[in-house]
């Protein structure tokens, strides 16, 4: 599932590709807007938030894309043949006459007017790798509902966008956190918080996603995705089980239960 980094650099390189160029073409294949055509227009930037992306074009428009668990932006050369799935899975092409980027799988894709983007993102909680963070919002947000489990309330986007469920695993393993340990029993809020920020920041600028220093296959992370298998400090088998709509992954020993169960 893509995560904050992944949406970053993925902004980064559309905005490289798009900003400042004409579109050639404009084709979202989606019913609500399958009649747009910004075609002629320049693309002013392309800026991601949370796990939302927001590409503005000139005259006040904006395209919303969100990547849900498995949309992806595509850049291929003009002229060159796509690549990155099926073109039945194409739901946006933008165009100009050096790029394409093909939007594959894409979520709720929407015009709307740039003024009014906080219809789509306005809900969301101070972004980890925004221009505007602020890591006291952040905790303050998380410490607002003390009950919550804290490996579900990381990947509430309305607390802080950004965090998906390899960084929140890993998160709270560097930090000896139980995923299951009550947000008000958490020690530090403000240290597990800026750990999975320096996280993100240490991935954003490159597709793989590791949180060891290791970009050896099979060796990038701590407990994420390693269930049944020795954990990388103490040896004891990482455990993973249910927690909402993810799995979680841990360490009991390096991260101990702090109520039973």
């Amino acid at each position: 599932m893509p995560e904050g980094d992944t949406v970053w650099l993925a902004s980064k390189r559309m905005h490289a590709a798009l900003a400042g160029r004409v579109l050639t073409t404009f084709d979202l294949r989606v019913p609500q807007h399958a009649t747009a055509d910004l075609t002629g227009r320049p693309v002013i930037e392309v800026v991601p938030r949370g796990k939302h992306m927001l590409t503005r074009v000139d005259g006040g428009i904006t395209l919303h894309t969100h990547f849900r668990m498995d949309g992806s932006w595509q850049l291929v050369r003009a002229g060159e043949r796509w690549r990155g799935g099926p073109a039945h899975q194409v739901r946006a092409v933008l165009a100009n006459g050096v790029w394409q980027a093909l939007g594959f799988r894409l979520h709720d894709v929407r015009l709307l007017p740039t003024a009014d983007e906080r219809e789509v993102v306005g809900h969301l909680g101070p972004d980890l790798l925004g221009p505007d963070w602020d890591p006291a919002e952040a905790v303050r947000r998380l410490a607002a509902e003390p009950g919550r489990e804290i490996g579900q309330a990381l990947l509430d986007q309305r607390l802080l966008a950004g965090i998906g469920n390899l960084y929140k695993s890993e998160t709270l393993f560097l930090t000896g956190v139980s995923p299951f340990t009550p947000v008000g029993a958490v020690p530090e809020l403000a240290k597990l918080v800026d750990r999975a920020r320096r996280l993100l920041l240490a991935n954003r600028e490159h597709p793989e996603q590791s949180t060891t220093g290791n970009l050896r296959r099979g060796e990038q992370h701590w407990v994420y995705g390693r269930a049944r298998q020795p954990c990388r400090r103490c040896g004891t088998p990482v455990l993973s089980r249910d927690q909402g709509d993810r799995v979680t992954f841990w360490c009991p020993s390096c991260q101990p239960a702090t109520r039973p169960g």
